[in-house]
């Protein structure tokens, strides 16, 4: 991800209005990127029936988006910085658009393997988008309200996370729940039927969001953006510098960790629900959307506290909170299992900032690679939820939920021991 440029051709006082039309398409960007995102936990139930999936294989679903960060974060940086933020931004909404639309013939064919490759596409243009929209939202306007324009632009990525198990939820899953005795006793021709129309399932929302993401970038096409320049001189930084910093390499420890306790948290939530309380899916979605606007709220909440609460204090008291409701959920077979684990997310919320600038302090010129690595660290999202998938096929979903609890408890590490930045007493001494 691309740091906030220290210089810019930005409006002067007064030419800000001129800028409304950008602001709303860079602020766009954020609902477009998380809704795609939260769509996942609803694939991954839906897919396991279309494609007659194990929990494992399921959860390739989330190792393809993740990897897909990982591995573009980089490449996205280069595309932005050798041919500008504009057209970065119009290259990675035609992958994301081409990513949604090969829904359509991967449904046809119903393979597995065809759609984790429509969502790596997908995954690879947010992958620039992201990169692009926070430098470019701090400089639509006035920079003495850059930070509120900000605040502002990030609350519609929770409202994607909102709304996108929600209205996923009511357009993809069917409702339709076969026990394995009764796909079992279908005739070849019928099962194939079923499961056919359980694919196509998701041609139409694809398609649509396909067709939003091409309009967008059309308009990003034909609307004038500033340029972001970075002309100041900074001394150089390596990855055996920055790795001397203790802090940060426990920062991306802990967010590599906390990436995945959030995946794995949210993708088996409508699993969890149907084994540990029989809730049907189109509910369990509905549930889960609703867990999304709590962690919306908590993020203002968690803002809030950290004016009376240190910031690592928080973190470290919000993980172990996280842990202990996993730890009900395992442990109990009613629905409070089921609101245990709702009630998760709003604890997350303010994880994955608080870590970050966690991590990034005192890194003065190390500051940007540090921030790459720590970006990086979301390939988390890739492996645990792979790890949670296996335990769940050898056990079951609810002895499962071990992995982003063990997951938490790491993070609390790092809020409670390893945040505080060490002074450097030589120049090649560990920091």
């Amino acid at each position: 991800m691309a740091s906030v440029p220290s210089s810019t051709k930005a409006s002067a006082p007064g030419t800000t209005r001129n800028y409304t039309m950008a602001f709303a398409l860079v602020t766009s960007l954020f609902f477009l990127w998380a809704f795609v995102h939260n769509l996942e936990p609803i694939l991954i139930p839906h897919l396991k029936k279309a494609c007659q999936l194990t929990d494992l294989q399921s959860a390739l679903i989330d190792s393809a988006v993740y990897l897909g960060y990982f591995l573009m974060a980089l490449p996205a940086g280069y595309v932005m910085k050798k041919y500008g933020y504009q057209r970065g931004i119009i290259a990675g909404l035609l992958m994301y658009a081409v990513g949604a639309f090969l829904f359509v013939p991967a449904a046809d064919t119903r393979l597995y393997g065809f759609f984790l490759g429509a969502l790596f596409i997908i995954a690879s243009g947010c992958a620039f988008l992201e990169t692009a929209a926070n430098p470019y939202v701090t400089i639509l306007g006035d920079p003495a309200t850059a930070t509120t324009r900000l605040n502002f632009s990030q609350s519609f990525n929770g409202l994607g996370a909102f709304l996108a198990p929600l209205v996923g939820g009511k357009v993809i899953l069917s409702g339709i729940e076969h026990s394995e005795a009764e796909l079992s006793a279908m005739a070849p021709a019928q099962l194939n039927s079923y499961l056919q129309y359980e694919a196509d399932q998701v041609k139409m929302p694809y398609v649509i969001i396909g067709v939003v993401v091409v309009a967008v970038a059309v308009l990003f096409m034909f609307t004038k953006l500033p340029d972001i320049s970075e002309n100041e001189k900074k001394a150089p930084s390596t990855l055996g510098s920055v790795w001397r910093h203790r802090h940060l390499r426990w920062g991306v420890i802990a967010q590599f960790f906390y990436v995945g306790a959030q995946v794995c948290v949210t993708s088996f939530f409508i699993r969890f629900a149907k084994f540990s309380s029989d809730v049907p899916e189109k509910t369990a979605a509905e549930w889960l959307g609703w867990a999304m606007l709590g962690f919306l709220i908590g993020r203002f909440i968690g803002t809030y506290l950290t004016r009376f609460i240190a910031a690592n204090r928080l973190l470290t008291i919000y993980s172990l909170i996280s842990a202990g409701l996993l730890a009900v959920a395992m442990t109990m077979q009613s629905q409070i299992a089921v609101w245990a684990v709702f009630a998760v997310p709003f604890f997350e919320s303010i994880m994955f900032a608080t870590i970050f600038s966690l991590g990034i302090n005192r890194l003065e010129e190390d500051t940007e690679l540090g921030s790459s690595l720590l970006v990086m660290a979301i390939a988390g999202g890739a492996l645990f939820p792979v790890l949670m998938g296996y335990i769940s096929d050898q056990s079951n979903i609810k002895l499962a939920y071990i992995v982003p609890l063990l997951c938490f408890l790491v993070v609390a590490y790092y809020g409670w021991k390893e945040y505080q930045p060490v002074a450097l007493r030589g120049k090649n001494e560990e920091v």
